[in-house]
């Protein structure tokens, strides 16, 4: 056993407080210390954290972003057409799936990946009600290329899928441990907020996840827990309903 899996990864106490959850990481989540692209111990280091959750009967699904390999939004800024950007960053979030798929099944957890553009070769269609029937078996089920269109974001993205698969819970994994007034790496006196309603979220621009994200997220009465994906056990901590996470609701 090796030490990521021996550290930090002891079974919670007690029921769980979501059934079925969608988590939401960003692709630079998955960077660890590096500039640019995977770094294989921080994925494996995810899917350790996912297993755990898991192993507590709880149904998982995610959406992971691309930024790690190519941002839509910043090749559009340097002159490219925003459609082509964003295109070719839904299929950053392909590859970054395709890497979580690998770590998850290597630790024993049977997972599928459902492209929103079709990939015959390397990943199933988005199909509903498919994707639920995976999870009800207990398959992780990763949703990549987005909505499978141009302008959504990952969040947005996010937020459609936790409705559509009727989750109780959409958990966005971060660097920090919630939500803060301002960004805490820059600013040591931001304020750490416990709660929120998603209309401070959007008042406030607090800019947690994208204006649509939040408002679907609402519309679909979502709760949104956002924790730190750095803090060990911290993701099946959130799901047990302990630990430190803002929770975003009504």
């Amino acid at each position: 056993m090796s030490e990521c899996e021996c550290k930090g990864h002891e079974k919670p106490k007690g029921e769980p407080a979501y059934k079925r959850v969608l988590l939401k990481l960003s692709g630079e989540a998955l960077m660890g210390e590096r500039d640019y692209g995977l770094d294989p111990e921080t994925v494996n280091r995810v899917a350790l954290e996912i297993k755990s959750v898991i192993e507590e009967g709880v149904e998982v699904c995610a959406v992971i972003g691309g930024g790690n390999i190519f941002r839509g939004v910043s090749g559009s800024a340097r002159g490219m057409d925003r459609a082509t950007a964003d295109y070719m960053g839904m299929l950053a979030t392909v590859i970054n799936a395709l890497a979580m798929q690998n770590a998850l099944e290597a630790i024993g957890v049977k997972t599928r990946v459902q492209s929103a553009i079709p990939m015959a070769a390397v990943s199933e269609p988005y199909i509903r009600r498919r994707a639920i029937r995976h999870m009800e078996k207990g398959r992780v089920v990763i949703f990549a290329a987005g909505t499978g269109n141009p302008f959504f974001t990952t969040d947005s993205a996010a937020a459609l899928r936790a409705s559509e698969m009727q989750c109780d819970a959409l958990l966005k994994a971060t660097k920090v441990d919630g939500v803060y007034t301002a960004d805490p790496v820059k600013h040591p006196d931001a304020t750490r907020y416990d709660r929120l309603t998603y209309m401070d979220v959007l008042a406030q621009d607090l800019q947690v996840m994208d204006t649509s994200a939040i408002s679907l997220a609402r519309q679909s009465n979502i709760p949104i827990l956002v924790f730190s994906i750095f803090a060990h056990g911290a993701f099946a901590d959130v799901v047990m309903g302990k630990g430190r996470f803002t929770i975003i609701s009504d």
